[in-house]
């Protein structure tokens, strides 16, 4: 199951946002509160993994690492 990064959103001036972590099915809707404080949260959206595709020949730095 993937793990999803959440945050609190502050409620009033000088609040801070508290992150956390939790695993759910990617079919599960996003939270609205969390789970033990029932603050109001917002999923945050990070980048993901990207990995380099070989493709076999030259490109536009002479190797094979895929990035042109």
């Amino acid at each position: 199951m993937p793990t999803y990064v959440y945050e609190t959103i502050p409620q009033t001036d000088g609040q801070e946002s508290k992150q956390f972590e939790i695993e759910q099915r990617m079919s599960d809707p996003a939270l609205t509160k969390h789970p033990e404080t029932g603050e109001p949260v917002q999923r945050v959206i990070s980048g993901g993994i990207s990995l380099p595709i070989a493709s076999g020949g030259d490109d536009c730095c002479g190797s094979t690492c895929g990035c042109g």
